[in-house]
Protein backbone atom coordinates (compact mmCIF):
# COMPACT_ATOMS: atom_id res chain seq x y z
CA UNK A 1 0.00 0.00 0.00
CA UNK A 2 2.74 2.08 0.74
CA UNK A 3 4.34 1.40 -3.12
CA UNK A 4 1.12 2.25 -3.93
CA UNK A 5 0.72 5.42 -2.46
CA UNK A 6 4.23 6.32 -3.66
CA UNK A 7 2.93 6.01 -7.50
CA UNK A 8 4.21 2.41 -8.50
CA UNK A 9 1.43 0.43 -9.63
CA UNK A 10 1.70 -3.19 -8.96
CA UNK A 11 2.05 -6.07 -12.08
CA UNK A 12 2.22 -8.96 -9.60
CA UNK A 13 1.17 -9.01 -5.66
CA UNK A 14 2.29 -12.30 -4.88
CA UNK A 15 1.28 -13.49 -1.60
CA UNK A 16 0.91 -17.13 -0.12
CA UNK A 17 -1.36 -16.47 3.14
CA UNK A 18 -4.42 -17.05 2.39
CA UNK A 19 -5.86 -14.76 5.49
CA UNK A 20 -3.54 -11.54 3.84
CA UNK A 21 -5.07 -12.96 0.54
CA UNK A 22 -8.59 -12.69 1.51
CA UNK A 23 -8.30 -8.89 3.61
CA UNK A 24 -6.97 -8.20 0.02
CA UNK A 25 -9.99 -9.85 -1.77
CA UNK A 26 -12.16 -8.62 0.28
CA UNK A 27 -11.15 -4.69 0.03
CA UNK A 28 -10.91 -5.44 -3.43
CA UNK A 29 -14.78 -6.20 -3.37
CA UNK A 30 -15.77 -3.18 -1.75
CA UNK A 31 -14.09 -1.16 -4.34
CA UNK A 32 -11.40 0.35 -2.46
CA UNK A 33 -9.13 2.35 -4.70
CA UNK A 34 -6.04 1.41 -3.30
CA UNK A 35 -5.70 -2.15 -4.07
CA UNK A 36 -8.92 -2.35 -6.11
CA UNK A 37 -6.70 -3.39 -9.18
CA UNK A 38 -4.37 -5.24 -7.60
CA UNK A 39 -3.14 -8.24 -9.28
CA UNK A 40 -3.04 -10.41 -7.06
CA UNK A 41 -2.12 -13.99 -6.84
CA UNK A 42 -1.89 -16.52 -3.85
CA UNK A 43 0.69 -19.21 -3.76
CA UNK A 44 4.46 -19.91 -3.20
CA UNK A 45 6.40 -16.80 -4.77
CA UNK A 46 9.12 -19.33 -5.98
CA UNK A 47 5.88 -20.89 -8.40
CA UNK A 48 5.47 -17.84 -9.85
CA UNK A 49 5.57 -17.28 -13.59
CA UNK A 50 7.66 -14.41 -14.23
CA UNK A 51 7.68 -14.40 -17.35
CA UNK A 52 4.55 -13.20 -17.57
CA UNK A 53 5.26 -9.73 -16.62
CA UNK A 54 6.40 -6.73 -18.82
CA UNK A 55 10.03 -6.85 -19.39
CA UNK A 56 10.54 -3.72 -17.76
CA UNK A 57 10.44 -3.38 -14.18
CA UNK A 58 11.12 -0.33 -11.76
CA UNK A 59 10.81 -1.67 -8.54
CA UNK A 60 10.69 -5.18 -6.92
CA UNK A 61 9.42 -4.91 -2.97
CA UNK A 62 8.51 -6.96 -0.77
CA UNK A 63 9.51 -8.24 2.78
CA UNK A 64 10.94 -11.97 3.13
CA UNK A 65 9.82 -14.34 6.45
CA UNK A 66 11.13 -12.38 9.82
CA UNK A 67 10.37 -14.93 12.11
CA UNK A 68 14.25 -16.81 11.02
CA UNK A 69 15.72 -13.55 12.53
CA UNK A 70 13.17 -12.26 14.82
CA UNK A 71 14.44 -11.81 18.36
CA UNK A 72 11.29 -13.64 19.33
CA UNK A 73 12.15 -16.61 17.00
CA UNK A 74 14.38 -19.69 16.88
CA UNK A 75 17.27 -17.56 15.38
CA UNK A 76 17.66 -20.47 12.45
CA UNK A 77 18.64 -18.30 9.87
CA UNK A 78 19.74 -20.48 7.13
CA UNK A 79 19.01 -23.33 8.64
CA UNK A 80 15.17 -22.37 8.83
CA UNK A 81 12.68 -23.28 6.13
CA UNK A 82 11.17 -19.78 5.60
CA UNK A 83 14.43 -18.12 4.79
CA UNK A 84 13.44 -16.47 1.59
CA UNK A 85 15.66 -14.40 0.82
CA UNK A 86 17.74 -16.73 -1.93
CA UNK A 87 14.09 -16.44 -3.67
CA UNK A 88 14.47 -13.11 -3.13
CA UNK A 89 17.68 -12.97 -4.82
CA UNK A 90 16.09 -15.46 -7.55
CA UNK A 91 13.48 -12.50 -8.33
CA UNK A 92 15.53 -9.70 -8.64
CA UNK A 93 17.96 -12.02 -10.69
CA UNK A 94 14.91 -12.74 -12.87
CA UNK A 95 13.43 -9.69 -13.40
CA UNK A 96 15.87 -6.87 -13.66
CA UNK A 97 14.36 -4.52 -11.60
CA UNK A 98 15.82 -1.03 -11.36
CA UNK A 99 15.58 -1.18 -7.87
CA UNK A 100 14.46 -3.27 -5.36
CA UNK A 101 13.06 -2.28 -1.80
CA UNK A 102 13.28 -4.77 1.09
CA UNK A 103 12.39 -4.88 4.84
CA UNK A 104 13.18 -7.15 7.95
CA UNK A 105 13.21 -7.08 11.68
CA UNK A 106 16.23 -5.57 13.47
CA UNK A 107 17.18 -9.41 14.40
CA UNK A 108 18.99 -9.96 10.99
CA UNK A 109 21.81 -7.23 11.98
CA UNK A 110 22.45 -9.24 15.02
CA UNK A 111 26.19 -10.46 15.71
CA UNK A 112 25.66 -13.73 15.37
CA UNK A 113 24.01 -13.64 12.12
CA UNK A 114 26.77 -10.99 11.02
CA UNK A 115 28.30 -13.59 8.51
CA UNK A 116 24.68 -14.69 6.99
CA UNK A 117 23.70 -11.05 6.76
CA UNK A 118 27.07 -9.98 4.58
CA UNK A 119 25.74 -12.97 2.22
CA UNK A 120 22.47 -11.76 1.62
CA UNK A 121 23.52 -8.23 1.20
CA UNK A 122 26.51 -9.81 -1.16
CA UNK A 123 23.78 -11.75 -3.01
CA UNK A 124 21.35 -8.69 -3.69
CA UNK A 125 24.64 -7.00 -4.87
CA UNK A 126 25.98 -9.76 -7.15
CA UNK A 127 22.10 -11.61 -8.34
CA UNK A 128 23.71 -13.47 -11.20
CA UNK A 129 26.63 -14.54 -8.82
CA UNK A 130 24.34 -18.14 -8.20
CA UNK A 131 25.18 -21.18 -5.61
CA UNK A 132 26.11 -23.55 -7.36
CA UNK A 133 24.39 -26.99 -6.88
CA UNK A 134 27.00 -28.67 -4.75
CA UNK A 135 28.16 -25.72 -2.67
CA UNK A 136 27.63 -24.13 0.71
CA UNK A 137 26.24 -20.85 2.04
CA UNK A 138 29.74 -20.47 3.19
CA UNK A 139 31.58 -20.95 -0.05
CA UNK A 140 29.18 -19.72 -1.83
CA UNK A 141 29.59 -16.37 0.34
CA UNK A 142 34.12 -16.84 -0.17
CA UNK A 143 33.24 -16.39 -4.06
CA UNK A 144 31.05 -13.74 -3.44
CA UNK A 145 33.44 -11.90 -1.98
CA UNK A 146 36.36 -12.46 -4.17
CA UNK A 147 33.73 -11.38 -7.21
CA UNK A 148 33.25 -8.01 -5.20
CA UNK A 149 37.13 -7.72 -4.32
CA UNK A 150 38.31 -8.15 -8.31
CA UNK A 151 35.20 -5.46 -9.80
CA UNK A 152 34.82 -7.43 -12.29
CA UNK A 153 30.79 -7.63 -12.47
CA UNK A 154 29.98 -3.83 -11.77
CA UNK A 155 31.72 -3.54 -15.24
CA UNK A 156 30.23 -6.16 -17.35
CA UNK A 157 27.24 -8.13 -15.08
CA UNK A 158 23.83 -7.64 -13.19
CA UNK A 159 24.72 -5.41 -10.78
CA UNK A 160 23.16 -3.75 -7.16
CA UNK A 161 24.12 -0.59 -5.52
CA UNK A 162 22.83 -1.86 -2.03
CA UNK A 163 22.19 0.54 0.96
CA UNK A 164 21.15 -1.50 4.12
CA UNK A 165 19.36 1.26 7.11
CA UNK A 166 18.47 0.36 10.50
CA UNK A 167 15.77 2.60 11.10
CA UNK A 168 12.90 3.62 13.74
CA UNK A 169 9.49 4.28 12.45
CA UNK A 170 8.59 6.45 15.17
CA UNK A 171 11.42 8.80 13.51
CA UNK A 172 9.11 8.89 10.05
CA UNK A 173 5.92 9.98 12.25
CA UNK A 174 4.32 6.56 12.60
CA UNK A 175 3.23 6.36 16.27
CA UNK A 176 5.04 2.69 17.02
CA UNK A 177 8.32 2.15 18.07
CA UNK A 178 9.73 -0.14 15.37
CA UNK A 179 13.24 -0.86 14.50
CA UNK A 180 13.34 -2.63 11.00
CA UNK A 181 15.97 -2.91 8.35
CA UNK A 182 15.35 -1.72 5.14
CA UNK A 183 17.58 -2.51 2.25
CA UNK A 184 17.60 -0.93 -1.10
CA UNK A 185 19.34 -1.57 -4.02
CA UNK A 186 19.80 0.44 -7.67
CA UNK A 187 20.88 -1.13 -10.43
CA UNK A 188 24.46 -0.31 -11.32
CA UNK A 189 24.17 0.65 -14.55
CA UNK A 190 21.35 3.59 -13.67
CA UNK A 191 24.60 5.44 -11.16
CA UNK A 192 22.21 6.45 -8.79
CA UNK A 193 23.36 7.29 -5.66
CA UNK A 194 20.78 6.91 -2.74
CA UNK A 195 20.98 7.23 1.00
CA UNK A 196 18.11 6.78 3.07
CA UNK A 197 15.57 9.68 3.81
CA UNK A 198 16.17 11.69 6.72
CA UNK A 199 13.83 11.56 10.12
CA UNK A 200 11.53 14.10 10.33
CA UNK A 201 10.50 13.21 14.26
CA UNK A 202 11.98 13.09 17.29
CA UNK A 203 11.32 11.97 21.24
CA UNK A 204 13.32 15.40 21.70
CA UNK A 205 10.98 17.29 19.68
CA UNK A 206 8.19 15.21 21.54
CA UNK A 207 9.21 15.81 25.32
CA UNK A 208 9.81 19.52 24.47
CA UNK A 209 6.21 19.48 23.31
CA UNK A 210 5.22 17.94 26.35
CA UNK A 211 7.18 19.08 28.95
CA UNK A 212 8.60 22.41 28.18
CA UNK A 213 5.91 24.21 26.19
CA UNK A 214 3.13 22.15 27.06
CA UNK A 215 1.81 22.25 23.65
CA UNK A 216 0.91 18.72 23.38
CA UNK A 217 -1.29 18.60 26.22
CA UNK A 218 -2.94 21.89 25.31
CA UNK A 219 -3.70 20.30 21.57
CA UNK A 220 -5.41 17.44 23.83
CA UNK A 221 -7.15 19.13 26.01
CA UNK A 222 -5.61 18.04 29.13
CA UNK A 223 -6.09 20.34 31.86
CA UNK A 224 -3.19 20.99 34.04
CA UNK A 225 -3.80 19.12 37.23
CA UNK A 226 -4.67 16.25 34.86
CA UNK A 227 -1.20 15.88 33.39
CA UNK A 228 1.21 13.38 34.32
CA UNK A 229 4.18 13.99 35.69
CA UNK A 230 7.28 13.87 34.15
CA UNK A 231 8.83 10.41 33.28
CA UNK A 232 11.50 9.48 35.57
CA UNK A 233 13.16 8.56 32.25
CA UNK A 234 12.87 11.40 30.14
CA UNK A 235 13.26 14.30 33.51
CA UNK A 236 17.17 14.72 32.60
CA UNK A 237 15.93 14.91 28.90
CA UNK A 238 13.12 17.77 30.20
CA UNK A 239 15.28 19.34 32.26
CA UNK A 240 17.78 20.45 29.41
CA UNK A 241 15.70 20.67 26.53
CA UNK A 242 13.86 23.68 29.04
CA UNK A 243 17.72 25.23 29.54
CA UNK A 244 18.27 24.92 25.82
CA UNK A 245 17.47 28.35 23.92
CA UNK A 246 16.48 26.54 20.17
CA UNK A 247 13.92 23.86 20.05
CA UNK A 248 14.06 20.61 18.20
CA UNK A 249 14.21 21.20 14.51
CA UNK A 250 12.17 17.89 13.99
CA UNK A 251 8.27 17.12 14.44
CA UNK A 252 7.21 15.43 17.42
CA UNK A 253 7.12 11.41 17.66
CA UNK A 254 3.21 10.67 17.52
CA UNK A 255 2.06 8.89 20.01
CA UNK A 256 -0.55 6.63 20.66
CA UNK A 257 -2.73 9.52 22.09
CA UNK A 258 -2.23 11.43 18.76
CA UNK A 259 -2.98 8.37 16.53
CA UNK A 260 -6.28 7.24 18.48
CA UNK A 261 -7.76 10.50 19.76
CA UNK A 262 -10.65 10.97 17.42
CA UNK A 263 -11.75 7.39 17.83
CA UNK A 264 -14.84 6.51 20.07
CA UNK A 265 -13.71 4.53 23.02
CA UNK A 266 -14.94 0.40 22.00
CA UNK A 267 -17.49 -0.52 24.70
CA UNK A 268 -17.63 -4.42 25.55
CA UNK A 269 -20.75 -6.30 23.78
CA UNK A 270 -21.43 -3.39 21.35
CA UNK A 271 -20.00 -3.22 18.07
CA UNK A 272 -18.94 0.15 16.58
CA UNK A 273 -20.83 0.62 13.11
CA UNK A 274 -18.74 4.07 12.03
CA UNK A 275 -15.17 2.29 11.85
CA UNK A 276 -14.42 -0.93 10.70
CA UNK A 277 -13.07 -3.75 12.87
CA UNK A 278 -13.18 -1.03 16.03
CA UNK A 279 -14.65 -3.66 18.64
CA UNK A 280 -13.63 -4.75 22.29
CA UNK A 281 -11.31 -7.38 23.03
CA UNK A 282 -11.28 -8.33 26.77
CA UNK A 283 -8.92 -10.25 28.50
CA UNK A 284 -6.26 -7.96 28.62
CA UNK A 285 -4.19 -7.69 32.22
CA UNK A 286 -0.78 -6.36 32.93
CA UNK A 287 1.71 -7.85 35.00
CA UNK A 288 5.98 -7.67 35.09
CA UNK A 289 7.34 -8.03 31.87
CA UNK A 290 3.91 -7.75 30.19
CA UNK A 291 3.20 -4.17 29.99
CA UNK A 292 1.46 -2.00 27.79
CA UNK A 293 1.90 0.57 25.72
CA UNK A 294 1.80 4.32 26.99
CA UNK A 295 -0.75 6.90 25.79
CA UNK A 296 2.04 9.83 25.68
CA UNK A 297 4.58 7.92 23.83
CA UNK A 298 4.47 5.49 20.27
CA UNK A 299 3.28 2.43 21.12
CA UNK A 300 5.19 -0.55 21.53
CA UNK A 301 6.14 -2.04 18.34
CA UNK A 302 2.86 -4.24 17.44
CA UNK A 303 4.04 -8.24 17.26
CA UNK A 304 2.76 -11.38 15.30
CA UNK A 305 3.25 -14.68 17.01
CA UNK A 306 3.02 -18.00 16.54
CA UNK A 307 1.16 -19.12 19.29
CA UNK A 308 -1.24 -16.30 18.89
CA UNK A 309 -0.83 -12.53 19.67
CA UNK A 310 1.71 -11.62 22.56
CA UNK A 311 -0.54 -8.87 24.84
CA UNK A 312 2.08 -7.11 25.99
CA UNK A 313 2.66 -5.22 22.91
CA UNK A 314 -0.26 -5.36 21.74
CA UNK A 315 -2.03 -3.54 24.87
CA UNK A 316 -2.37 0.05 25.89
CA UNK A 317 -1.99 1.46 29.23
CA UNK A 318 -4.03 4.30 30.73
CA UNK A 319 -2.74 6.75 33.58
CA UNK A 320 -4.56 4.96 36.35
CA UNK A 321 -2.80 1.58 35.20
CA UNK A 322 -5.82 0.02 33.86
CA UNK A 323 -5.34 -1.28 30.31
CA UNK A 324 -6.95 -2.70 27.67
CA UNK A 325 -6.24 -4.69 24.21
CA UNK A 326 -6.12 -2.58 21.06
CA UNK A 327 -8.71 -3.24 18.79
CA UNK A 328 -7.75 -4.13 15.03
CA UNK A 329 -9.07 -0.31 13.94
CA UNK A 330 -6.51 0.83 16.47
CA UNK A 331 -3.74 -1.16 15.55
CA UNK A 332 -4.56 -0.45 11.97
CA UNK A 333 -3.66 3.52 13.01
CA UNK A 334 -0.94 2.49 14.83
CA UNK A 335 0.43 0.73 11.71
CA UNK A 336 -0.63 4.07 9.59
CA UNK A 337 -3.00 2.12 7.76
CA UNK A 338 -6.21 4.14 6.26
CA UNK A 339 -9.64 4.08 8.11
CA UNK A 340 -11.33 2.44 5.07
CA UNK A 341 -8.86 -0.57 5.12
CA UNK A 342 -10.52 -3.89 6.43
CA UNK A 343 -8.86 -6.63 7.60
CA UNK A 344 -10.46 -9.83 6.97
CA UNK A 345 -10.66 -12.78 10.01
CA UNK A 346 -10.69 -12.93 13.98
CA UNK A 347 -8.98 -10.31 16.22
CA UNK A 348 -5.92 -12.37 16.57
CA UNK A 349 -5.84 -13.23 12.55
CA UNK A 350 -5.89 -9.56 11.69
CA UNK A 351 -3.49 -8.66 14.60
CA UNK A 352 -1.17 -10.89 13.47
CA UNK A 353 -1.52 -9.36 10.04
CA UNK A 354 -1.09 -6.01 11.51
CA UNK A 355 2.12 -7.79 13.32
CA UNK A 356 3.48 -8.35 10.20
CA UNK A 357 3.00 -5.47 8.32
CA UNK A 358 5.22 -2.62 7.16
CA UNK A 359 3.76 0.35 8.01
CA UNK A 360 2.09 2.93 5.37
CA UNK A 361 3.34 5.89 5.68
CA UNK A 362 7.26 4.73 6.53
CA UNK A 363 7.01 2.67 3.14
CA UNK A 364 5.68 5.72 0.99
CA UNK A 365 8.37 7.99 2.54
CA UNK A 366 10.94 5.11 1.38
CA UNK A 367 9.41 4.23 -1.95
CA UNK A 368 8.58 8.09 -2.97
CA UNK A 369 12.12 8.50 -2.22
CA UNK A 370 12.80 5.25 -4.86
CA UNK A 371 10.44 6.69 -7.22
CA UNK A 372 12.23 9.96 -7.51
CA UNK A 373 15.92 8.32 -8.30
CA UNK A 374 14.50 6.27 -10.84
CA UNK A 375 12.82 8.96 -12.68
CA UNK A 376 15.83 11.28 -12.77
CA UNK A 377 18.12 8.41 -13.69
CA UNK A 378 15.13 8.43 -16.77
CA UNK A 379 15.54 12.26 -17.47
CA UNK A 380 19.72 11.71 -17.69
CA UNK A 381 18.96 8.52 -19.76
CA UNK A 382 16.98 10.41 -22.15
CA UNK A 383 19.13 13.57 -22.23
CA UNK A 384 21.91 11.43 -23.63
CA UNK A 385 19.73 9.78 -25.99
CA UNK A 386 19.43 12.69 -27.65
CA UNK A 387 23.18 13.33 -27.00
CA UNK A 388 22.83 15.89 -24.77
CA UNK A 389 25.81 16.33 -22.32
CA UNK A 390 24.76 15.35 -18.35
CA UNK A 391 26.59 16.91 -15.16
Amino acid sequence: MGVALAGFESQAVVEWDRWACDTIRKNQDRGHPLVRDWPLWEGDVRAYDWSSLPSEIDLVAGGPPCQPFSMAGKHRAYGDARDMFPATVEVIRTLRPKAFLIENVKGLTRSSFANYYQYILLRLEFPEVTRRTDESWTEHLKRLQREKTSGRLHAEGLTYNVVPTLVNAADYGVPQKRDRVFIVGFRSDLGVQWSFPRPTHSLEALLHSQWVTGEYWEQHRVAGNSRPQVPAAFAGRARRLDQCLVPPEQRPWRTVRDALSDLPAPRQGESNGLFLNHDFQGGARAYPGHTGSPLDLPAKALKAGDHGVPGGENMMVFGNGECRYFTVRESARVQTFPDGYLLAGSWTEAMRQLGNAVPVALARRVAASVAEKIAEAGIREALRSKGRVVA
